[in-house]
């Protein structure tokens, strides 16, 4: 099997108010998939069947080829949104607890529980008390249980939550370190700089129901406007600039005179730029020629707003 976990028609209600409308989802194997969506769309209630804290009404859920069964719960590792360590226990203490909880012997935790703290340069912190740390230095703690027991899935629900720049840095290498060594994740965030920067594939959940999913790279040529942001050097800018908006679709532009640097966005009828490439070369020194490609913020935004749109 080529995926860890797939999802099919999984519907959710509770009372009257359906939280997942048959969304089906595919998790490749050792990849990171970014699971988005507004608040209030039904992310965290997928995160919770596959967790089996709650189950679907309707449809089906499967681990790694088998359906989904709670002997896989020692298979995942759960990091959520609202952190769960008791805040009066001492770290280290309560480390051991939950690594034996997810079936590492004594032994076994102490010593993953070295490495990880070694890690993270946070060796002094084991008996310190959880109420005695920073919401930041309490999330180092969550993450290294969420990850001891090697799990074959790993969900992270807005990690970056309480960090500080470098210590988000630090984390965000850890993920990257754990796909690397095979593990596979499905990373929950309203952070969408941090989708750029780790996810594979995304799925998008909006008013309960998917309405996009797929490979990160293929979504963003998908979506793309044929916009190109170009550089002229030219003499005279502002007369080319007129006899551009005349033959082209020019969206915005600038000229500097003294650095006699035009610059503009040009919208194109289609991708092939071949053309205008060569119309141009004829015209000025061509410094920029690159086109736009939508960021994964700008596809969030355009395909919810379009769902609206229609509804």
């Amino acid at each position: 099997m080529n995926n860890i976990l797939v999802t099919k028609d999984v519907t959710k209600r509770f009372g009257e108010h359906t939280a997942l409308k048959k969304v089906s989802i595919e998790i490749p194997k050792n990849s990171i998939y970014g699971l988005l969506g507004p608040n209030g769309a039904g992310k965290t209630t997928l995160i919770r069947i596959i967790n089996q804290i709650t189950f679907p009404d309707e449809g089906e859920v499967f681990f790694d080829g088998q359906p989904l069964q709670s002997h896989h719960i020692a298979m995942i590792g759960y990091l959520p949104e609202e952190r769960g360590l008791y805040k009066s226990m001492k770290v280290g203490e309560q480390a051991l607890y939950l690594a034996q909880l997810k079936g590492l012997s004594k032994s076994e935790a102490k010593q993953r529980l070295k490495y990880w703290f070694d890690r993270l340069d946070i060796g002094d912190w084991w008996n310190k008390k959880i109420q005695e740390l920073s919401k930041g230095m309490a999330q180092k703690i969550q993450f290294i249980v969420t990850v001891l027991h090697e799990p074959k899935l790993l969900i992270f629900d807005e990690p970056f939550s309480g960090f500080d720049p470098i210590n988000a840095n630090i984390i965000k290498d850890e993920i990257l370190q754990l796909k690397e060594k095979g593990a596979s994740i499905i990373f929950s965030t309203h952070r969408m700089e941090s989708v750029e920067e780790l996810c594979d594939h995304i799925a998008l959940i909006h008013q309960s129901e998917k309405i996009l999913d797929g490979k990160l790279s293929e979504i963003k040529k998908a979506y793309k406007s044929n916009i190109f942001e170009v550089g002229l050097e030219v003499e005279k800018g502002e007369t080319l600039l007129k006899d551009l908006q005349e033959k082209f679709q020019i969206t915005s532009s600038a000229y500097d005179p003294i650095e006699k640097q035009l610059d503009f966005k040009l919208q194109l009828p289609s991708s092939d730029s071949s053309g205008v490439l060569a119309y141009l070369s004829g015209k000025a020194n061509i410094n920029q020629f690159i086109e736009t490609i939508p960021s994964a913020n700008e596809i969030f935004i355009r395909t919810v707003q379009t769902k609206d749109a229609y509804e």
